[in-house]
Formats: C-alpha cells, structure tokens, sequence
C-alpha cells in the first residue's frame, strides 16, 4: 500500500468514525468547499458545496442516535498524483433494520483530490441496493 494509499484510508476511516460519533465538525474537516454528494434521501440530483453537505448530516445523527451503525466492512482505496477514489461496504442501520436484512450494506464512493499536502473529498455518493425489483435471468 503505497503512503497515499494510506493517508486517504486513514481519511476515511477518520471520517466514518466521527459520522458514528455524531461530530460534524471531524466530518466535515476533510472535505473541498465544492464537494458534490450524491445520498440515500432526497435530493435526487446531490448537493452542492460545503453549506448543503452540512445541512444533511442533522437528520441522520438524529436518526441514527436510535442506536443505528455506520461501520465499514471492507474499504478499497486506489490513488494517482493528484486524485484518487475509494470504495466501500458499511453495515449502516438500526439494530432491527440489520437483523431483517443482516446482508444489507451501504455502499459508498469518494473522490478526492490533491489540495497542497492533503487530501480532500470532492466527491461522495453513498446508496443502497434497489430490493424491490427482480435481478434479470442469468
């Protein structure tokens, strides 16, 4: 695992550790005034900018004080000079959400980019799989 490799895995586990904890400055802390986020609730079209990110973290620390998770299973990081993404696997609900669907996992990407020394999340898009559908014949 190459030193930027690293550094973003730290990042991110940093991150999802202060979403758990319900600390939003730590969650924003390594994010670009222009971040982009595409979420599980509404809007359907992302947020934009440093502001409307903040605006969404309330409602889910509300939520998730129920006693819900936000824990990472299993985290890949790829890293050029200047950009890199990651991607992962979080077990994210309520004790009773998890045992009903105890495969269920929150899928999350990021961007970041290079800013000076550091990096910064530019990008995050975090889903869930559609159940509600049929998967096609093989």
């Amino acid at each position: 695992m190459t030193t930027d490799e690293s550094e973003i895995r730290a990042l991110i586990t940093r991150w999802a550790a202060a979403v758990h904890r319900g600390d939003l400055p730590a969650v924003l802390a390594d994010h670009s005034d222009d971040i982009v986020m595409f979420d599980v609730p509404p809007p359907h079209d992302g947020v934009r900018g440093i502001d409307a990110y903040r605006s969404t973290w309330p409602p889910f620390f509300d939520w998730q004080a129920q006693g819900a998770s936000f824990d990472i299973v299993s985290l890949d990081v790829t890293a050029g000079q200047d950009v890199a993404f990651a991607h992962a696997l979080l077990r994210c609900g309520t004790p009773e959400e998890l045992a009903a669907h105890p495969d269920q996992r929150l899928r999350l990407t990021i961007g970041l980019r290079r800013t000076g020394d550091r990096w910064v999340v530019a990008h995050e898009h975090h889903s869930f799989a559609d159940t509600t559908t049929a998967a096609p014949d093989q």
